[in-house]
């Protein structure tokens, strides 16, 4: 069966979607992601899918390091935001040929390498996938995420930040939630979040990071484009729910 891969912008997203929330075009996450796709888009980001036949296969979400929403010092890197493939189309290859996609063109724009955020936790690719395609770990950052890179030239390579905690401290106190459209999901995640902090009694503050760069400036991890503190600590670098929640301040009065 054939498949195609499609280089989405302003001018398709409408046709060809952003893989991500597909089947609800009329709710809040779903227009929320639109949105922050065109405005991101204008700044650099780029996104392929590739299909199988008629159905979307799997996709690649990537920005030069300075429209990066992964909070990394990477100029002059392609950054890999996710990519993704949907598991009964695992073992075609699909991935590859996204990633060879990425690296053509950072090569034909004359850039650095390519680089990719991993964790051993979720909403992250692992890095087993990169390593495979010759990256290498180059850097570490709190709480447990790697830099992966593939440079092009020796003497240019990617790093993370190192004032995480100085991050967490200027946070305001209470239940603080950084957030992004960069998945349409977040949206409802939030919600869940702002009930169960009034349930609590806790003090709530979202604060949308609305560009790449205010992510890279504020965010309190390498993830970037979501993230929940309470009073100066990280308790996830990853969308959780208001139970989920809960349950980890339960155990840190244990």
């Amino acid at each position: 069966m054939e498949n195609v891969i499609h280089t989405i912008d302003p001018s398709n997203v409408d046709r060809y979607g952003f893989f991500c929330y597909k089947s609800k075009p009329k709710a809040y996450g779903f227009r929320h992601k639109r949105a922050w796709l065109e405005g991101s888009m204008a700044e650099g980001l780029r996104l392929k899918i590739i299909y199988d036949g008629s159905r979307s296969a799997g996709f690649v979400e990537y920005a030069p390091g300075e429209a990066s929403w992964r909070v990394v010092q990477a100029a002059g890197y392609m950054v890999i935001h996710c990519m993704w493939v949907v598991g009964s189309h695992k073992g075609k290859g699909y991935g590859t040929r996204l990633l060879e996609q990425v690296t053509d063109e950072a090569k034909h724009q004359g850039m650095y390498g390519l680089a990719a955020v991993s964790s051993s936790g979720t909403w992250l690719a692992h890095k087993g996938f990169f390593l495979r395609h010759g990256f290498q770990v180059v850097d570490k950052a709190p709480p447990a995420f790697e830099l992966l890179a593939k440079p092009f030239v020796q003497w240019s390579q990617p790093g993370f930040p190192t004032d995480w905690q100085r991050r967490l401290e200027r946070t305001p106190q209470g239940l603080v939630v950084y957030h992004s459209g960069q998945c349409p999901y977040h949206a409802m995640f939030v919600s869940s979040l702002e009930k169960a902090a009034g349930l609590m009694g806790l003090p709530f503050q979202a604060i949308e990071l609305k560009t790449s760069s205010e992510a890279r400036q504020l965010s309190p991890s390498a993830y970037g484009v979501f993230g929940v503190v309470y009073n100066g600590r990280l308790l996830s670098y990853h969308p959780i729910g208001g139970k989920t929640l809960q349950q980890i301040l339960e155990a840190s009065d244990d």
